[in-house]
């Protein structure tokens, strides 16, 4: 095998965010762009070598090419062996998976998530540490410190792999097994739900089902799982056949881009469940005949049930959300007596709770949820564990929704994205409210008073690591809050989210439509913010 040292430059726009390198494919295929990340990546893990790592993505444009190029590149840095999913597939969910069913050293993950796909869209690589998870601040921080001053990286002449057939085979000292993406993940899946109980629950002549991939990853997933082992009818998975552009689509499984399954799931005659994920499969969206459930409430549904659920029956640990999630999942932990963790946004800050068994489930705003069988959030999980839920109480989508609220009472909840903004400009918004919300404290806003306001910080409990800057809270003395954060997943510009929650214990008042609810908060942000001005816009580009 000859092995080739290639003389680079350093690129002073690598520095991961919440979810790894995300950029613009045309970025990717720069000269050595990927290469220099790539390297960084090897040269800041101590004692790869000689170690087993998994690589696959989500099949989007540039992932054949960039999996060609780890290969080549892993065995010049001497990595013992890869596991890399056919076809170059690997859902999120899975790749961690099978990272802790192998004990492998880690993962490499090639996906941008729910961002678009194809020449024109996006393509993000991130590294997942030996329990599965997301690298922590530390791993990102040395990688990008590394991608700073890189001056060269190693790389194998040789011939690519077939990673459509399922073998084992050889670059120089390196093995790669061309694994199943689908058998481990899938075997996982049925230790943890009744699959016979949600089998009868799919076969009945009362209930209809179907689930929308978006042309991405999550399709042979739910054709396997949905379709052949639970024995849904065909054609149940639509859009299930992974394209490289998403066949166009926006692979986000919220009320505006997964507007096919909303579409059949709010018509007349619409099945009885629906669900959509994401474009690397660890997002999910959860639908009921003409019902939508918030993925907050979602969490606390979920949370609230997980005893009727063979995986999670005896008990659970803990919970926790991100800080932007609504507390609905805290009054069902409160119920239970169990803690409840709030972190700021990113699926890294669940895995060190996750690890020291402080919390089973946790979750997301950003329709993410999931629990301590993997380190990732899942989205068929969701879909899996909503069926099980479903099959035992034999109660619609929508009528356990209401009877939880029943007994918890409603929080009502959206999110506001302004995307593709101007990022200075919305830095500026930002700063304003920092400099501010020192002052906020008993001020008032109308029939509104300021109970808290801060930029939320998170001391990690169990390693005590600081996460700062996380997000504008401004909480009222009536329980409701206004939450303001850019997010760290887009590639233009920046987007600003605007998270508007008001707590309803009055079952009388929980049929209210949610904008309307929450209209009186929407006009305080706007107040407090100067969002349209900053923005320049009059509306959110996305309201779920």
């Amino acid at each position: 095998m000859d092995i080739r040292t290639v003389s680079t430059t350093p690129f002073s726009d690598q520095k991961p965010g919440t979810s790894g390198l995300r950029k613009s494919v045309t970025v990717f295929q720069k000269p050595h762009y990927l290469e220099n990340f790539v390297q960084s990546i090897f040269d800041s893990l101590e004692g790869c070598q000689g170690q087993t790592l998994v690589l696959g993505g989500d099949g989007r444009y540039y992932n054949r090419q960039a999996i060609q190029t780890i290969l080549k590149m892993a065995a010049a840095n001497g990595i013992g062996r890869i596991l890399v999913g056919r076809g170059g597939i690997l859902s999120t969910p899975a790749a961690s998976c099978i990272i802790r069913k192998y004990k492998a050293f880690g993962g490499i993950i090639l996906s941008a998530s729910h961002n678009p796909g194809g020449p024109d869209g996006d393509f993000g690589i991130k590294y997942n540490i030996t329990n599965g998870g997301p690298a922590p601040e530390k791993v990102t921080e040395a990688i990008y410190a590394r991608s700073k001053v890189i001056d060269s990286y190693k790389i194998a002449d040789v011939a690519d792999i077939n990673l459509d057939k399922l073998s084992v085979s050889r670059i120089g000292e390196m093995g790669v097994e061309v694994i199943d993406p689908v058998e481990p993940y899938a075997r996982l899946m049925e230790s943890l739900f009744d699959f016979d109980r949600i089998r009868e629950l799919i076969k009945g002549d009362s209930f209809s089902l179907c689930m929308d991939s978006l042309h991405a990853v999550t399709g042979p997933y739910a054709k396997n799982i949905l379709e052949q082992r639970l024995g849904a009818p065909g054609g149940t998975v639509q859009n299930g056949e992974p394209l490289e552009d998403f066949g166009g689509g926006h692979p986000d499984p919220n009320l505006v881009y997964a507007h096919d399954l909303v579409e059949v799931m709010f018509a007349d005659n619409a099945p009885d469940f629906g669900a959509a994920s994401d474009g690397d499969g660890d997002r999910n969206m959860i639908l009921g005949n003409k019902f939508f459930v918030t993925p907050s409430d979602s969490l606390a549904v979920l949370t609230a049930n997980a005893h009727l659920v063979p995986g999670y029956k005896d008990g659970l640990s803990g919970v926790a959300r991100s800080m932007p999630t609504s507390a609905a999942v805290d009054r069902v932990a409160a119920k239970l007596g169990i803690d409840c963790y709030e972190t700021p946004t990113g699926w890294k800050f669940f895995g060190n709770l996750l690890d020291a068994d402080k919390a089973t489930l946790c979750g997301e705003e950003s329709f993410g949820t999931g629990s301590n069988h993997v380190r990732e959030k899942d989205g068929l999980w969701a879909v899996l564990f909503w069926l099980n839920i479903l099959a035992v109480k034999g109660e619609s989508v929508e009528d356990i929704v209401r009877n939880h609220w029943q007994t918890y009472g409603r929080n009502f909840y959206s999110r506001h994205d302004y995307e593709e903004v101007a990022k200075e400009p919305a830095t500026e918004l930002m700063e304003r409210l920092r400099s501010s919300v020192g002052e906020m404290k008993g001020k008032k806003f109308g029939a509104y008073e300021v109970d808290y306001a801060d930029d939320f910080s998170y001391t990690d409990p169990i390693d005590g690591s600081v996460s700062s800057k996380q997000g504008i809270r401004i909480g009222f003395t009536d329980g409701s809050r206004i939450v303001f954060r850019l997010s760290g997943t887009g590639t233009k510009g920046a987007t600003l989210r605007v998270y508007l929650e008001s707590y309803e214990p009055d079952a009388s008042k929980h049929s209210v439509e949610t904008q309307a609810a929450l209209k009186p908060l929407i006009d305080l942000a706007e107040e407090i913010a100067q969002i349209r001005k900053f923005t320049e816009r009059e509306e959110p580009t996305v309201i779920t």
